[in-house]
């Protein structure tokens, strides 16, 4: 028997990341403009980068908190209460080893093996894998694509909820589509949740990266009443450049407190205390670095869609939320390989939307949280790809 035939048939299983894939080959590349990843060019600001290497020489090293320290518990309370205007006491939130860790935590807390979870497509992969390797079924409802815009018919969702069905997840606005949930959606998706008993995992990673109205996208914890069951899940990467920290969180009843604290110890047994103390200044002290960010998201957005929209061969409006493009091409039909292509042709990485599972497979993510120049260096060199087609 050869080491991979005696390996665990889920293990076996996991998909190799498209979006990998790209990196991988594009990686280190002279003159690359990278669009691939979701994170922007800004490094973490100095201020959060201070609290945590002050808290590194303090000695701050021993293990932690499972559930998180209660200066960040307290910090997120605060968060929420000033950026949903909801007052939940720190027992509602658990400190995460990155945002896909507390989205394993929720699949593994809500499904065993045999059980089906239901989800929007496209979507990111990592939610399927995360689910699919805990033994139960990932249910994909792509969403509808007409007239460059996405939209979710909230009949085929309740149809595909089955007496397996454990929790419907959720990501608004999404990665990739950019797809909004409006107020009154997330109030249908609710009251399927309750009509069958099922829980809602929300992944609202994206709320402050929102072009409509309002300061924020519509939340769940808009139209809830407390109780309910909905897990919220979060990181710390997007608003404020922290990517390669690996921090994130779960808001949940304190009921699963111990449940959820259980499944950190048999994970990763809690995060580093001095990163923790980064965070606590990420939340207090970053709002406005936030919306720095999230105005460079939203030139370069225009940037990128004005300028690909013009050579009318691209089927995509404007983004809802979120920080991408998922870019319709005419005459690409293979994403992967022309991901690959276009990596060679013109210096500019983007995802396959074949990495995004069904509904994806004709189109291309373009991360445009970056300089707005460089991002205008690259849609011009996308739109000449595109017209040479």
């Amino acid at each position: 028997m050869s080491v991979l035939e005696s390996l665990s048939p889920r293990a076996l299983a996991a998909p190799e990341s498209g979006i990998v894939e790209v990196i991988t080959y594009a990686r280190g590349q002279e003159g690359l403009i990278p669009l691939w990843a979701g994170e922007g060019d800004l490094p973490s600001p100095d201020f959060i980068n201070r609290a945590a290497s002050d808290a590194l020489l303090a000695g701050e090293t021993f293990y932690t908190w499972q559930r998180g320290i209660p200066e960040l518990r307290e910090a997120l309370s605060r968060y929420y209460a000033r950026h949903f205007s909801v007052s939940l006491s720190s027992d509602h939130f658990y400190v995460t080893g990155s945002g896909m860790h507390a989205i394993m935590l929720a699949a593994q807390a809500l499904t065993s093996p045999g059980d089906e979870l239901v989800y929007l497509s496209p979507a990111w992969p990592n939610i399927v894998a995360a689910t699919e390797l805990g033994g139960a079924k990932a249910v994909a409802l792509p969403l509808d694509f007409a007239n460059g815009a996405w939209s979710l018919d909230l009949q085929k969702l309740e149809s595909l909820v089955s007496p397996k069905t454990r929790a419907i997840f959720v990501n608004t606005p999404s990665n990739p589509t950019g797809w909004t949930a409006s107020r009154e959606e997330l109030a249908a998706i609710l009251a399927i949740a309750r009509r069958h008993g099922i829980w809602i995992i929300a992944d609202e990673i994206y709320a402050l990266y929102h072009y409509g109205e309002g300061v924020r996208a519509p939340s769940f914890l808009d139209v809830m009443e407390p109780g309910e069951r909905v897990i919220f899940a979060n990181s710390f990467s997007k608003n404020w450049s922290m990517t390669g920290w690996r921090v994130g969180w779960l808001v949940a009843p304190p009921e699963m407190g111990q449940v959820i604290e259980n499944l950190v110890q048999y994970s990763n047994s809690g995060v580093a205390q001095f990163l923790q103390r980064g965070c606590v200044a990420a939340l207090d002290h970053g709002d406005d670095f936030v919306r720095e960010n999230f105005a460079r998201a939203r030139q370069s957005r225009d940037i990128l869609c004005d300028t690909l929209i013009a050579t009318n061969r691209v089927e995509t409006l404007k983004p809802q939320g979120a920080l991408y493009a998922f870019l319709k091409v005419d005459g690409i039909t293979d994403s992967r390989q022309a991901a690959l292509d276009i990596v060679d042709r013109v210096k500019v990485a983007l995802a396959p939307g074949s990495a995004f599972g069904p509904g994806g497979a004709e189109f291309l993510r373009a991360c445009f949280l970056r300089d707005p120049k460089k991002v205008r260096v690259a849609a011009d060199r996308l739109a000449d790809y595109i017209l040479g087609l």
